[in-house]
């Protein structure tokens, strides 16, 4: 079950904000019975990407033993 400052990863991309398959946020708000969340993407020093209402269908908790791995921020238009 997630929950509010759960980390979580993207499940797939969402262009118009940058973010691809494999991208990590923090939960900071659930909504409901577990129906939505709110999930904040960061950069490594701190900006906010994008702040956004997410389904389980678009998130997942980490996993144990999975590695982080860092990219370099698209510019969007």
């Amino acid at each position: 079950m997630i929950k509010e400052l759960d980390m979580v990863v993207l499940k797939h991309d969402i262009k118009e904000h940058g973010l691809t398959e494999g991208d990590i946020g923090a939960v900071v708000h659930c909504y409901g019975s577990g129906n939505a969340y709110e999930v904040e993407f960061v950069t490594a020093e701190g900006k906010t990407i994008a702040v956004l209402t997410l389904t389980i269908e678009d998130i997942r908790l980490m996993r144990d033993k999975e590695i982080l791995h860092v990219r370099e921020m698209s510019l969007i238009a």
